[in-house]
């Protein structure tokens, strides 16, 4: 018997599709995940929604009255950061316009932050960060929704939280934000070419610290947060240790039976544009999804990683003192990733 009602948004990502898979194994939730072409799978309820038109979203989510939960992940991208307030502050706005009317049940609103909210996009920031550092200066989209949360909780019944995750692991397909699927890609290209495996950022950013978030596990936290933890609260959720790329791209080299070579800064945007044919060569001779190559490899994403120069981690210590206690190992979150994609069909082995 269901004893919570979920609406994802966002639940094709990277985060939002694994959050789906958790509530939707767990007898103790009915899962709506909402998006603009839905479809019902058996599981899981679609709930076909435009959250960039205002009036058409209040009439779609009249069919969510139910709702007691919701897991907020949906992100529309932009090549400029002040681009990105307006279009993913009007989504939030329209769900909320449509949705608190309605949800007389609603108990929990949760967003997806990440460590934009502490500058980290921008350059050098304190490390570890924390989820009481001071907010950045605007314009910074995540700080904005979580200001817009706290407003329209003020005196209500339900409670809000903000889920700030490190760079998320995930075998979504298609999303601009995957960054195991595109290193993968560029280590089955690599290969094929007869390359070792060359980490295409600097020197510099090579022994910088940097954390990741496996998505199952910032599904767990997400759960837990939306249930367990104390409400009205920002949670910082990595996966419990830190990372040097020196270290672990060898270790990744090592996976794929590939050598390594020295670091050097190419933009894998420009220079992985001309090698289509190289993977529908591979795609041909090893069966694999019939995946155009433009949607297998977030290359800008990648790019945008590897460029820090700066170390990039949080303090995670809050939210296992409040009850969290989950953790990975980023190489473990890696190579099970790895592994996934080619059970996928979408790398070969």
């Amino acid at each position: 018997m269901t004893s919570f009602n979920a609406l994802i948004v966002g639940a094709r990502g990277v985060i939002g599709s694994e959050i789906t898979r958790l509530l939707a194994a767990d007898p103790a939730w009915s899962v709506v995940a909402a998006s603009r072409q839905a479809t019902d799978d058996g599981t899981v309820r679609g709930l076909t929604v435009d959250l960039g038109d205002a009036a058409s979203s209040r009439r779609a989510l009249r069919a969510a009255h139910d709702v007691t939960h919701v897991f907020y992940s949906a992100y529309q991208d932009s090549p400029t950061w002040d681009g990105l307030v307006a279009p993913n502050m009007a989504m939030l706005t329209n769900l909320l316009d449509g949705l608190l009317p309605v949800a007389r049940r609603l108990r929990h609103v949760s967003i997806m932050q990440g460590y934009k909210v502490y500058g980290a996009h921008l350059g050098p920031f304190r490390t570890p960060a924390r989820e009481s550092d001071p907010p950045i200066m605007p314009p910074e989209f995540m700080t904005a929704q979580q200001r817009l949360l706290e407003a329209r909780q003020r005196g209500q019944g339900w409670a809000w939280s903000a889920i700030r995750p490190a760079v998320v692991g995930g075998d979504a397909i298609g999303n601009p934000l995957n960054l195991a699927l595109a290193i993968a890609v560029y280590a089955t290209i690599s290969k094929e070419l007869g390359l070792p495996l060359r980490f295409p950022g600097s020197t510099e950013a090579y022994g910088r610290l940097i954390e990741f978030t496996d998505a199952g596990l910032l599904a767990r936290a997400s759960r837990w947060a939306a249930i367990d933890a104390p409400g009205n609260e920002a949670w910082n959720i990595g996966n419990g240790d830190v990372v040097r790329w020196c270290d672990l791209w060898p270790r990744l080299a090592a996976w794929f039976g590939m050598d390594v070579a020295p670091p050097m800064s190419v933009p894998l945007a420009e220079i992985m544009k001309d090698k289509a044919p190289v993977w529908d060569a591979l795609r041909e001779r090893h069966g694999l999804a019939p995946l155009p190559y433009e949607r297998v490899a977030a290359w800008p994403f990648a790019d945008f990683v590897f460029s820090w120069t700066w170390d990039m981690f949080g303090d995670g210590s809050k939210a296992r003192r409040a009850g969290f206690h989950d953790y990975e190992t980023t190489e473990g979150m890696f190579f099970r990733l790895f592994e996934r994609f080619r059970q996928q069909g979408v790398t070969p082995r």
